[in-house]
């Protein structure tokens, strides 16, 4: 245990958020997504995990320690539900409200089309598969800035 860190947030996961720079795309997986083949392509190239959590649970703990791109639009994504893109199921909508809090307004994901989502996971710098076990759990968030402390 580390005093001010998440303990949710476990060693292999740290390391490659820590790692990751300004504009490098996470993708959180739920357990159906096919996590493991996807993770082999990815900058970091290997899963990671946070078993036992959904989505919105991990979201919560990877956002304590990582800032979201303010830059760009694309910040955070979603993957679409097949034939209904525009619909947010609750397990969407969770993680919406964990942005929302973690950004102090809100801001909302884009949505990705799910091959699209499996395309971009692939470019991703690293996967982590949840525990998340309802449909659509999936999704990108893009790695933003801290800035300079002001003197």
């Amino acid at each position: 245990m580390l005093k001010g860190i998440d303990p949710r947030l476990n060693a292999e996961v740290l390391h490659a958020l820590r790692a990751m720079g300004h504009g490098d795309v996470l993708v959180i997986a739920d357990t159906n997504f096919p996590s493991d083949q996807v993770a082999r392509h990815t900058v970091y190239g290997a899963l990671l995990r946070m078993d036992n959590l959904t989505s919105a649970e991990a979201t919560n703990a990877i956002l304590s320690v990582l800032p979201l791109d303010t830059f760009v639009d694309d910040f955070a994504g979603r993957m679409e539900i097949v034939d209904a893109p525009d619909e947010v199921p609750p397990v969407q909508a969770e993680v919406q409200a964990e942005i929302d809090a973690a950004e102090g307004k809100p801001r909302p994901m884009i949505g990705i089309e799910r091959f699209a989502f499996y395309d971009m996971a692939r470019e991703a710098y690293a996967v982590i598969q949840t525990g998340e076990r309802r449909f659509y759990g999936c999704f990108m968030f893009r790695k933003g800035v801290i800035p300079p402390d002001e003197d």
